[in-house]
């Protein structure tokens, strides 16, 4: 009993094992790998992709999935600075998640209340959204001569020494593990992504519980788009691409299942954290492009029949 126990809880850390796997690598590989510069350049390449992370766990958790995120991240980038320009930093701000959090209703509300697959919403949706961007914006970028001082601060400043980028997703990820795992709504999302129909007998809210979780990505998506403006200076309206992929790699990696009812959230952090030095290895280790995208393709694979695997124990 108690070996079985030790490897339960083995199988439970091998997100961590494997990212400390690949840092010891890289590190024994390249020198530069520990340099300051490269850490802090891992860990702000992550804090964006981490927030759309966090956002796509309640997606997945639900028992769906949303191939929408890195359109809308960039469609709250453009809001945001469209509106910061015009109106100041908060209403910039306050629009970009708004943006952000409208795309999410409107998948979670075609998916829950109409049945719709989630699939074909979310790609209508990438597709649909990135158009959108690309005839408000005309395909060009958005306020990069006329962001306030501080919003720009905000994407380059630190504070104690860590970016503030990389605040965020550490102070979501602390507020919303909170509601993840130690409130009542928390719970019906695991119970819904679980099974609908014996979480319908239960009581709860199904359908308006799977809409809320397209809202907290969306919202989170939209999050992540400040962060963008913020970092790039501009609303690009080319930002966020392929992040959709990521994002439900890392969340794979981290254990979540694509079946639904599992997955936590700081463990779709170490994800994020995997795919990131994975392509920072792969840079240092002066690997050509082309094979960087062959081996994030298949780690994507990989994370999809690691899922498979583990539905069928």
């Amino acid at each position: 009993m108690l070996r079985g126990k030790r490897q339960w809880h083995l199988a439970g850390q091998a997100p961590l094992l494997a990212l400390a796997a690949l840092c010891i690598f890289t590190a024994l590989m390249t020198d530069r790998f520990l340099s300051p510069i490269n850490l802090t350049n891992i860990l702000v390449q992550s804090s964006i992709l981490a927030v759309i992370a966090l956002g796509m766990t309640f997606v997945i958790v639900g028992g769906g999935f949303d191939l929408s995120v890195g359109s809308t991240a960039a469609l709250a980038a453009c809001v945001t600075a469209m509106v910061m320009v015009e109106a100041g930093t908060i209403a910039g701000v306050a629009a970009g998640i708004a943006a952000g959090a409208a795309v999410g209703l409107a998948n979670g509300l075609i998916v829950a209340k109409l049945g719709v697959n989630p699939f074909i919403v979310t790609l209508g949706t990438m597709v649909l959204v990135r158009g959108l961007v690309f005839i408000v914006t005309g395909g060009t970028p958005v306020g990069d001569s006329g962001l306030p001082a501080a919003f720009i601060a905000f994407g380059s400043g630190r504070l104690f020494g860590i970016h503030y980028l990389v605040w965020v997703p550490a102070v979501l990820l602390a507020v919303l593990s909170f509601v993840m795992q130690l409130t009542p709504y928390g719970r019906r999302i695991y119970a819904t992504g679980g099974g609908r129909e014996a979480a319908y007998l239960s009581g709860v809210l199904v359908e308006r519980v799977i809409a809320s979780t397209y809202v907290w990505c969306g919202a989170l998506a939209g999050v992540a788009g400040v962060m963008l403006a913020a970092r790039l200076q501009s609303g690009q309206p080319t930002a966020g691409e392929s992040y959709e992929l990521t994002a439900i790699a890392a969340v794979v990696l981290g254990g979540a299942s694509l079946q639904g009812g599992e997955g936590t959230l700081y463990k779709s952090i170490i994800g994020v954290l995997i795919m990131v030095v994975l392509g920072n290895s792969l840079n240092l280790l002066n690997v050509d492009s082309y094979w960087q995208r062959v081996a994030v393709g298949a780690v994507i694979i990989a994370a999809a029949a690691l899922d498979r695997l583990r539905s069928r124990q």
